[in-house]
């Protein structure tokens, strides 16, 4: 199992937590040094709040932790890629690297629809990685919203 797979198991173990709370399977893992920083995941059903997605939630408490808005040295782990605010959020924190695994083809800003990570017109750039145990990280969402219509006949 290569690191990247190691970290993102962690990140699948948060959004099961998210999943088990019914909100949408997503979770992120910030790791630095080869320690887990911070971890979070989707809480916008629960909280009733925009910005409670798995990635700022992480981003706050690595800020917490390091006593930083700079998180220059860190990478994070997410399972879904992340979508326009959450890749801005990255970019603001000045992340070295973001790792994610499924495709997010509706709201993707990691490669998908764009990349702001990359954006050259923007004052840091970030490495990326895409498609880390995609299928699985893919198939808990799809799990999860069939269930969701189930319910709803």
């Amino acid at each position: 199992m290569t690191e990247d797979e190691k970290f993102m198991r962690l990140a699948i173990e948060e959004a099961k937590k998210a999943e088990k709370k019914g909100e949408v399977p997503i979770g992120a893992v910030i790791v630095k040094d080869g320690e887990v920083v911070s971890t979070g995941h989707n809480e916008r059903e629960t909280t009733q709040k925009t910005l409670r997605h798995a990635e700022l939630i992480a981003i706050e408490k690595a800020n917490e932790k390091l006593n930083s808005w700079r998180l220059e040295d860190c990478t994070m782990y997410v399972t879904l890629e992340p979508c326009p605010m959450c890749a801005g959020a990255l970019v603001q924190a000045r992340m070295k690297r973001v790792v994610y695994g499924a495709k997010d083809p509706k709201a993707g800003c990691v490669g998908t629809l764009m990349n702001l990570v990359t954006e050259e017109r923007f004052n840091h750039q970030l490495k990326w990685t895409g498609s880390v145990l995609e299928e699985e990280c893919g198939m808990m969402l799809t799990n999860f919203f069939k269930k969701l219509r189930e319910k709803k006949v």
